[in-house]
């Protein structure tokens, strides 16, 4: 697997936990994987068994590289590739809003760095897959099929790049192709070309053998206009190949009944240490926690502040949603417009809305355990994680109905008989607004909200389910690749 966040290791969203946990879920099914990533500035690093070092070429460019090298338990290995000019720096894509003007180099030789190391671990066993995370990793199916020479050994390993969110591209000006060692053929509207310039993204879509993303709603989703970010009509040309599967959680990481970051643990069959969270969640942002303050619904945030996870539709309601009997927490760090707003509406209501602008793990945790409720209000949303986190803790997710929230969150109603959360349709101030009025006055009726809880912390979110599906797919891959090679 080749990505560009890890977690534990490197982590800006839900791409490092997909690429944190696949592995070990696969590993579970009796695979061996070895993931590969940047080595940034100042990160955390596991217990290093063995390193080796190349100097790997990229069209006009060469580095000099050391891959760390540690073994993971079971099956799994991890290496990072250092290369500090590269990789050394304040921030991972950028500073200051602004992506770093050389990220083609950059992620272009996290690619052909990745590839060296096949190369250079000659002793292990041959590699079956080649897993590409995003477009910082777009380069890898496209080294591999376009230097057939260079990547000889390849020719059988079947290739598969996996979209976390359509919306980033990876795109550079046209004149990076020669300098990244690609052919002119990688730059054509079947191939690389976006609106005259090159795409990562694209060309990783283009020259792979199977494309996955990560809920089958978002692949759906994908294929229309209005969602595929102007590349609907390549993903519906490979429609054949193209899969959606559901990203798990971590439910060792995510546990409520051992979650060590909280002051108190509960489970589905013993609950009362969520009102314990609770109060804790609310003193933690200097608000009331008399027995008015407890008796009201907190409602939880806890996202990257940008327009996609539905910021705007936030702020036109603001007013409305502050004046409905509950409590609200939000917690992020993201565009400047969105935290001023959050900070504005703090202060505006200073007893009922709480706001932490930056990124705490001990904090989203507490959110999703303190919490009666969380907002999701996505505007487009290609899995989600903190819904299933949410479930998990008894936190009942009020969604957007979008990519895998809509895949994950079955709407109250009278009628519905496995119902874990609310979601909307329309999303607009008013329908947002109403969504939440509905779910505060339900939250008083405790019959109908206890099975909406336990519910959700019943279900089984975790990797297994979808380990075996990307198993699946990496079969098709095998398949493809033997039928290209044998062309």
């Amino acid at each position: 697997m080749v990505a560009s966040e890890v977690t534990p290791w490197a982590k800006t969203g839900g791409l490092a936990d997909v690429t944190g946990s696949l592995p070990e879920a696969l590993d579970r099914l009796g695979h061996r994987v070895t993931t590969v990533l940047p080595k940034y500035l100042g990160m955390p690093m596991p217990e290093i068994a063995s390193t080796r070092t190349a100097r790997v070429r990229l069209g006009t460019v060469s580095h000099d590289i050391t891959f760390h090298i540690a073994t993971l338990a079971g099956r799994c290995r991890v290496v990072f590739v250092d290369a500090p000019r590269l990789f050394e720096r304040a921030g991972f894509y950028g500073v200051g809003g602004r992506d770093f003007p050389d990220n083609s180099e950059r992620f272009g030789m996290l690619a052909a760095a990745a590839l060296e190391f096949v190369e250079l671990d000659s002793d292990a066993p041959a590699v079956d897959i080649i897993h590409a995370h995003d477009w910082q990793a777009g380069l890898v199916p496209t080294l591999v099929r376009t230097d057939s020479r260079h990547y000889a050994a390849l020719g059988h390993t079947g290739l598969v790049f996996t979209i976390h969110n359509l919306a980033y591209q990876g795109l550079a000006p046209r004149e990076v192709v020669p300098t990244l060692g690609l052919p002119w053929t990688t730059f054509a509207m079947d191939t690389g070309e976006f609106w005259g310039q090159f795409s990562f993204l694209k060309a990783g879509l283009t020259y792979s053998d199977m494309i996955t993303t990560v809920s089958p709603a978002y692949a759906r989703e994908t294929q229309r206009p209005e969602y595929g970010a102007g590349l609907d009509g390549v993903l519906t040309a490979r429609a054949d190949r193209y899969v959606g599967i559901l990203n798990g959680i971590d439910t060792a990481v995510w546990n409520p009944a051992t979650d060590p970051l909280l002051p108190a643990r509960f489970d589905a069959d013993a609950i009362e240490g969520k009102t314990i969270c609770k109060r804790a969640l609310l003193a933690r942002f200097h608000l009331p926690v008399g027995d008015d303050a407890m008796g009201r619904p907190v409602i939880g945030m806890v996202s990257r502040l940008v327009d996609q996870k539905g910021l705007d539709l936030i702020e036109r309601a603001a007013d409305d949603l502050a004046s409905l009997d509950a409590t609200w927490v939000f917690v992020g760090t993201g565009d400047v417009r969105h935290e001023r707003f959050l900070r504005d509406l703090a202060a505006r209501y200073p007893s009922r809305v709480g706001v932490f602008v930056g990124f705490d793990e001990a904090l989203a945790h507490l959110v999703e355990a303190g919490s009666d409720m969380f907002l999701m209000p996505s505007i487009f949303e290609p899995c989600g994680l903190n819904q299933m986190y949410s479930l998990r803790y008894g936190t009942v997710p009020i969604v957007h109905a979008v990519g895998g929230l809509d895949d994950t969150i079955q709407p109250y109603s009278s009628r519905a008989r496995h119902a874990n959360g609310f979601k909307f349709r329309d999303a607009s101030p008013a329908t947002l607004v109403r969504i939440l009025r509905q779910a505060v006055r339900l939250y008083n009726d405790k019959a109908t909200w206890q099975p909406l809880m336990e519910e959700g912390m019943r279900a089984d979110h975790s990797w297994q389910t979808s380990a075996r599906e990307y198993v699946k797919v990496y079969r098709r891959a095998r398949q493809a690749a033997a039928q290209r090679a044998g062309r």
